[in-house]
């Protein structure tokens, strides 16, 4: 699957997206948005996919926003007569855009990041909605936002602190000054970081790889439960925890794993079943 703006491959369990504009740095143009939702529509419909993998090409990860292709968005904004029509309509488009990153955090499988190069602006949106990051030795992470006189807004100031230390969180949304590879390392950002990106890459599938060979539904059900708990109290979360696990633990990968160590032989789990779309958008 090729959008205009991204890749989608899935193979050995893997659902690979890979951000396709290098020429352009990858800049965010406006197809960027529901080319992001209607990968990960297709990917929630693909019961192969069992991790996803989000990577780059070219020279940087993202440049960020691409502004001019929203030079459109803004005239036709500006030619309302009401002020707070425009605003209501701001406020839409804002959760729209949101919600393109959103997916990412509600895919019910892990998703890994892969950054080289620049990682600016509505790269780190997107990064700090996905489970895990990875990174090159010539990455860097930047909220431009402030440097262009706005704030943030479509995920990085709500998704941030919870991964890495406040003060460096303000540091960065104040200062818009650049976070290299060995710092976003040593405060928890990212993982791992790798020599070039071709070796992160693949190391990083080879992470994808292993989540891929485990059972899904558990897999699930442990995401479910950190972002889950993150939200919430402590108390509240195990109480979760025990109704889902009322729900979930007699599964048939459960059995399968404890027979196949028994039998001294990597296990064979059955896929997640799609969802049926009653409501959800087409892919």
């Amino acid at each position: 699957m090729i959008e205009k703006t991204l890749e989608l491959t899935i193979e050995n369990h893997i659902a690979h997206i890979r951000l396709n504009r290098p020429a352009k740095l990858n800049t965010l143009i406006m197809e960027f948005w529901q080319d992001m939702v209607d990968v990960f529509a297709e990917i929630e419909m693909a019961s192969e996919a069992r991790v996803v993998v989000i990577s780059s090409t070219g020279k940087h990860f993202t440049a960020g926003l691409d502004l001019s292709a929203f030079g459109s968005l803004a005239g036709e904004m500006q030619g309302a007569s009401d002020p707070a029509r425009i605003r209501e309509q701001m406020r839409n488009n804002v959760r729209e855009m949101q919600e393109s990153f959103t997916v990412i955090e509600k895919c019910r499988v892990p998703v890994l990041v892969a950054v080289q190069g620049g990682c600016i602006g509505g790269g780190v949106d997107l990064i700090t909605a996905g489970d895990m990051r990875y990174c090159s030795k010539d990455a860097f992470f930047c909220i431009q936002e402030i440097n262009i006189g706005m704030t943030a807004d479509v995920g990085t100031l709500q998704r941030l602190p919870h991964l890495i230390p406040s003060g460096v969180v303000r540091e960065l949304a104040y200062t818009g000054r650049r976070m290299l590879a060995e710092e976003a390392k040593e405060v928890g950002l990212v993982n791992a970081v790798f020599d070039n990106a071709e070796e992160m890459l693949s190391e990083v599938m080879k992470i994808a790889a292993v989540i891929a060979s485990k059972s899904p539904l558990a897999v699930h059900g442990t995401k479910e439960m950190i972002n889950y708990t993150r939200d919430h109290s402590v108390d509240d979360a195990l109480n979760y925890m025990a109704v889902w696990q009322a729900g979930m633990f007699f599964s048939n990968d459960l059995f399968e794993a404890a027979k196949a160590n028994a039998e001294k032989r990597e296990p064979v789990f059955e896929n997640l079943l799609p969802p049926k779309k009653l409501v959800r958008r087409q892919p």
